[in-house]
């Protein structure tokens, strides 16, 4: 029997509508070897990793009458070369040509005839660098043992890991009459899911919300005991397109360890103070009031590392008001520090158990976890997501070509207008700012204050 989507992957796949598509991305930049890296060493590469993501073979189909959840089943005309494909910039290619073209890939929906997924070779870039974008549909993050297509294609060393390639045949699709008997199985096994399943098929805004409220448990109860409606900003519009802007900001880790040196915290509490510096300059340039007392809400899912290698991971997500009305950029770290162990303590953060039971983790997923949440979440609860990623601090490698950046890209929730992701790696902070095309055009200047506000911090450490 085919594997059946949780009602939360299958949610994602409800939710998706023409101006929000439901998939998330990154953006790599790699330094070429002397031997190359080319198109065809990217798809040998890939070809080599399928066989350790089993899913990125796999396709969605539909239960007639939707009297079930889809279902995975292997495509049987799975070409890799449709899903890794080339694009190259005019020489010498920009940053801000890059940019550019990671909004535009990412503003296109997947093929749901097809494998959820796809990557891009990009050339032509400055420096004798290029890039992969990769896009992967937010359904598919749906177990604690899975992988995403960029986790597994990256090594630790120049030389290339040797996998062993089983001879992939798909298992043959199923018909019609076969899907309709599976999903009659279920009903009898579990009956109070035909109700359900029903429901989904014709579900609304607000209907949508609800299932996955439900389907967090413990994040649900938690944000309706504790929270009030987030403010009103600028980020919180109606969307009309699914067109973006993308842009990035840049800084070093041994920063931010050294602002929270001096003034205490986290290095996550660094972050979000200096994207709070950020968006109250970005604010202050729209010629928006604003007042000592004005905050921007984050949803902020975190990762959480334990000190015991054999522990595993840990999530926690967030609520956080940013205290963008205040002037002094210490006193937002003081701020930021607060509400953030103020939930610690309080008990209104949500166990790391509970959010692996419901969706799994992955570390270099947790960016389409806080998207995922995002997603599932009324707009009146926060104003931006902000998904914060710790990332290996040694170098990694994909066919020999060394990566020297990677850049999130978190998809918009509903009538969300901005969405942020940071990822750490080799010593660097990348910020990946994702912001719709008429909503945010000056994304560019928001990312530009965050590299300001960082150094605004360091300015304090240094003077300590």
């Amino acid at each position: 029997m085919p594997d059946r989507l949780s009602a939360l992957d299958a949610s994602f796949l409800y939710m998706e509508g023409s101006t929000t598509p439901m998939h998330v991305g990154g953006v790599a930049v790699f330094r070429r070897p002397k031997a190359g890296f080319d198109y065809d060493k990217l798809v040998d590469l890939i070809e080599q990793r399928l066989s350790l993501v089993p899913r990125y073979r796999q396709k969605v189909v539909h239960v007639p009458g939707r009297i079930a959840r889809p279902v995975w089943v292997d495509d049987p005309d799975f070409d890799v070369t449709y899903h890794v494909r080339r694009s190259a910039l005019p020489k010498p290619g920009s940053d801000t040509q890059l940019h550019d073209l990671v909004a535009r890939l990412m503003s296109r929906p997947l093929d749901h005839s097809r494998p959820l997924w796809e990557i891009y070779l990009v050339e032509g870039l400055a420096k004798n660098q290029a890039a992969v974008i990769t896009k992967t549909h937010q359904a598919m993050v749906d177990g604690i043992a899975s992988l995403e297509i960029g986790q597994v294609m990256l090594d630790v060393s120049p030389s290339p890991r040797t996998n062993v390639e089983n001879l992939w045949m798909p298992q043959p699709e199923p018909s019609s009459l076969q899907l309709v008997a599976d999903a009659v199985t279920d009903i009898v096994q579990r009956p109070g899911e035909l109700v359900e399943n029903v429901r989904s098929a014709a579900l609304d805004t607000v209907n949508t919300v609800e299932k996955v409220f439900h389907a967090f448990g413990v994040l649900a109860s938690a944000v309706r005991t504790a929270a009030t409606p987030a403010p009103g900003t600028p980020l919180n519009v109606r969307i009309t397109s699914p067109q973006r802007r993308f842009a990035v900001a840049r800084t070093r880790l041994d920063d931010l360890r050294a602002i929270r040196k001096a003034h205490g915290g986290t290095v996550n509490d660094v972050v979000l103070a200096a994207l709070s510096g950020a968006l109250r300059n970005w604010l202050l340039s729209r010629g928006e009031n604003v007042t000592g007392s004005t905050t921007i809400r984050a949803m902020a899912p975190l990762s959480v590392r334990e000190a015991d290698p054999d522990s595993g991971n840990n999530v926690s997500a967030y609520l956080v008001d940013l205290p963008v009305g205040e002037p002094n950029p210490v006193v937002r770290l003081h701020h930021v520090s607060h509400a953030m162990r103020a939930h610690q303590e309080s008990g209104q953060s949500v166990a790391a158990d509970a959010l692996v039971k419901v969706s799994g983790f992955a570390p270099p997923t947790l960016h389409a976890l806080g998207a995922r949440a995002a997603s599932s979440f009324s707009r009146r609860l926060f104003n931006v997501i902000v998904t914060n990623v710790p990332g290996p601090q040694v170098p990694l490698y994909a066919a020999g070509a060394r990566m020297t950046e990677i850049f999130p890209v978190v998809p918009l929730a509903r009538n969300q207008a901005l969405a942020i992701g940071v990822t750490s790696y080799d010593g660097g902070v990348y910020f990946g700012l994702n912001g719709d095309r008429d909503a945010m055009s000056d994304v560019d200047v928001l990312a530009a204050m965050v590299e300001e506000s960082v150094e605004e911090l360091m300015g304090t450490a240094n003077g300590s």
